[in-house]
């Protein structure tokens, strides 16, 4: 699975070049994601404008990463989400989990004021 990161500011940019987080993308992508959290990242933004299907599987790793990211007191924003996602967030209601944005930089003003928030 292709997966584009950048690092900005102490800000980990994750980008999924494929069409579906499900179970065959899903693993590759959670360990990804784990092994940048082991490597000192803690400020995620997650950008999921190529993601058109997500299953359980893919849902389950998002899960994951942010369980991952609580101890750390690590940060995960979603952004750009295709509206079949949003709705897969909203009839699971994980839309009161995540932190959910509509672009990269709402996403930033997001993780910011939740940086502040969190001291």
């Amino acid at each position: 699975m292709e997966i584009e990161i950048k690092t900005e500011n102490g800000v980990t940019f994750v980008i999924p070049r494929t069409s579906s987080l499900d179970s065959l993308t899903s693993a590759p992508f959670k360990g990804k994601f784990i092994d940048l959290i082991n490597q000192g990242s803690r400020f995620f933004i997650l950008n999921l404008s190529s993601i058109e299907f997500m299953d359980s599987r893919g849902l389950g790793a998002i899960i994951s990463i942010l369980k991952n990211l609580t101890p750390v007191k690590g940060i995960l924003v979603l952004c750009e989400l295709k509206p079949q996602i949003v709705n897969l967030l909203n009839i699971t209601n994980m839309h009161k989990v995540f932190l959910v944005s509509k672009d990269e930089r709402e996403a930033l003003n997001m993780l910011q004021d939740s940086k502040n928030n969190n001291g």
